[in-house]
């Protein structure tokens, strides 16, 4: 004989937690974080703009030009002011003294204030990307299929794919929002304006992918992580899982217009890396386009990037990869330098070219 049915939250008394909707939530923070829908940079502009005119007031003096007033009545009290200045000064300088000491110390004031207005601007700006890695990793979980959590996270074949045991939380923290890489991408569209198909080697989370269909240039991907593959085929783009050099392989020659690769040939060992550049040689048709970007070594800047990823294979210099290219097939190769960081204005330029090399760099291969 069956037993007694099971009891519900409800027959025992509990009311059922109400559904929360996360994107209103996340919304709503952003908007609390930046100071209300409107944002919150504000307030800081004005503090500068009275900061100005306090600075612009600070040099108080008995020795100010002598401003002459319109009409007949200003014409004749400019001698008698001009007369008269010597022998008030000993009274009106010490006035000006105090009033620069006065104003000397409203503008430390406001200073101290900008200064407290910076720290909790840097907060929130770590406080967003924070909230931008949650919704990115709560989109991920979402768009996770039902098998995933069994299957492996990586089909790729080099050793390390496997080092970071959560790959996608590590990539949205290293590189940034997929708005941030976003921005840094989108002055390759136009460099594939002409050369659809695009076939995106390594398309992580499909920022570029996603330009290139606004931009109406046809284009797929292909990512070797199950979290990356699902959160772009999440964005509508047609993306596919499995190993970089295997998908390549299985290209027809001469089919591709353009291989972008951002952030990809640094994961490779040499072997692998050559063998990628021969395979993306094959796969274009003459006068075809591969954009391979990667963190520029020359950068010290850049380095701290560069380790701090424990997938990466080796540094490549400029001349390096330039050089592979050529060998594994490409008739010319080009090297454009990206994302300069900020740096101080005082700095000595032999200096700046050293410290603060730019970031990034490409080279953009024509078959």
């Amino acid at each position: 004989m069956p037993g007694p049915a099971p009891k519900t939250p409800a027959d025992a008394g509990i009311s059922p937690a109400p559904e929360v909707d996360v994107n209103a939530l996340v919304q709503r923070l952003r908007e609390e974080l930046a100071g209300g829908p409107n944002g919150g940079g504000a307030g800081r502009a004005q503090l500068l703009a009275a900061r100005r005119r306090a600075e612009r007031l600070w040099a108080v003096s008995a020795e100010r030009p002598l401003e002459r007033r319109p009409g007949l009545k200003g014409l004749l009290s400019q001698p008698v002011k001009r007369l008269l200045r010597p022998f008030l000064r000993w009274y009106v300088e010490p006035l000006a003294a105090e009033q620069r000491m006065f104003n000397d110390v409203v503008l430390k004031l406001f200073d101290g204030i900008l200064e407290e207005v910076d720290r909790g601007e840097q907060w929130r700006e770590a406080a967003l990307r924070s909230l931008g890695e949650l919704e990115e990793r709560l989109t991920r979980v979402e768009r996770r299929g039902a098998g995933a959590a069994s299957a492996p996270a990586t089909v790729a074949a080099q050793p390390a794919a496997t080092a970071v045991p959560d790959y996608f939380a590590f990539e949205a923290r290293m590189r940034g929002s997929t708005a941030d890489v976003r921005e840094r991408q989108r002055p390759y569209v136009e460099d594939f304006r002409n050369a659809a198909p695009v076939l995106d080697v390594g398309c992580g989370r499909g920022e570029f992918l996603g330009l290139l269909r606004d931009a109406g240039i046809e284009a797929r991907g292909v990512d070797a992580d199950a979290d990356m593959v699902a959160y772009a085929r999440g964005e509508g783009l047609e993306v596919e899982r499995a190993d970089a050099l295997a998908y390549l392989e299985a290209v027809q020659p001469g089919s591709l217009g353009g291989v972008f690769a951002a952030q990809v040939v640094e994961h490779l060992p040499p072997r692998a890396l050559f063998h990628l550049l021969e395979l993306a040689a094959r796969a274009l048709r003459p006068g075809g386009l591969l954009v391979a970007e990667t963190i520029n070594p020359l950068s010290p800047l850049a380095l701290r990037s560069y380790f701090a990823d424990l997938t990466h294979a080796q540094p490549l210099v400029p001349e390096t990869l330039a050089l592979l290219a050529r060998q594994a097939g490409f008739r010319e190769v080009e090297t454009r330098y990206l994302n300069p960081p900020r740096h101080a204005d005082d700095v000595d330029e032999r200096i700046r070219e050293v410290l603060f090399a730019p970031l990034d760099y490409a080279i953009l291969a024509t078959t």
